[in-house]
């Protein structure tokens, strides 16, 4: 059997292996490991479940049936239901799962947003922090008497460390002990209109709200849907 059909029957066989508590063990004084073949067939077994346990993660369904079918292959006998049954029941499975990860990805970010909400409503009241129109708020760490400001059409060299409200780092040009540059237009909303109120070799710190972040999209894996982000940003130079 060619790999890329192995790859593709271990998928769809991955789709039916049972996770979070429905995976039984199989006694390791039944099965013997003495000779070649046995080995290689516990090995190819062991590899192929650890892969597809990642692949079905949060997929519940039966032990039993799994096996029902991985005999039935192994034996050549007929399906037991039809392809087009099966299709159905994994696209279904899918369906909810896509289902359950939206709810609990709306929860989170309800979650976030309220924090978000009390910290600002609370930070707002501290006194040299700022709050523009949109909800912005921002702190002047270090000022200068420059009147050069970069607008929204700008490429701006900086330096910046951002962290979630509870301090966690999530990136930090500062930390990598490099700068970066990029468009004012091309970044999140709060960063485009925070930046354009410092002067250069300015530095600011930018609180900015879910809304002027990425709203209730997960960023990457440190920056949770729904939070508000705290930067700290030195204006370098402007381009």
């Amino acid at each position: 059997m060619k790999l890329n059909k192995l790859k593709s029957l271990a998928y769809v066989a991955g789709l039916s292996l049972a996770i979070a508590g429905c995976a039984q063990a199989v006694d390791a004084e039944v099965v013997s490991l003495d000779s070649d073949e046995q080995i290689a067939s516990y090995g190819i077994g062991f590899g192929f479940a650890a892969n597809l346990k990642q692949q079905t993660a949060g997929i519940e369904l039966s032990a039993e049936a799994l096996m029902r079918g991985v005999s039935d292959a192994m034996t050549a006998a007929d399906m037991a239901v039809t392809e087009e049954a099966v299709q159905a029941a994994i696209s279904a499975l899918q369906q909810k799962q896509m289902a359950s990860k939206a709810a609990e990805s709306e929860a989170l970010s309800s979650a976030a947003r309220a924090e978000g909400e009390a910290f600002l409503a609370e930070n707002g009241q501290r006194d040299g922090v700022m709050t523009t129109e949109s909800g912005l708020q921002y702190e002047i760490i270090e000022a200068n008497d420059s009147e050069e400001r970069p607008t929204a059409e700008n490429t701006v060299r900086v330096h910046y460390h951002g962290t979630l409200i509870n301090g966690t780092v999530f990136d930090s040009s500062v930390e990598r002990g490099e700068p970066v540059e990029f468009p004012l237009n091309q970044v999140i909303t709060g960063w485009t209109e925070g930046v354009q109120l410092m002067a250069k070799g300015e530095k600011y710190r930018l609180f900015i709200p879910a809304a002027l972040a990425y709203g209730d999209s997960q960023a990457s894996p440190q920056i949770p849907p729904g939070s508000t982000l705290i930067f700290e940003v030195e204006l370098l130079e402007i381009i």
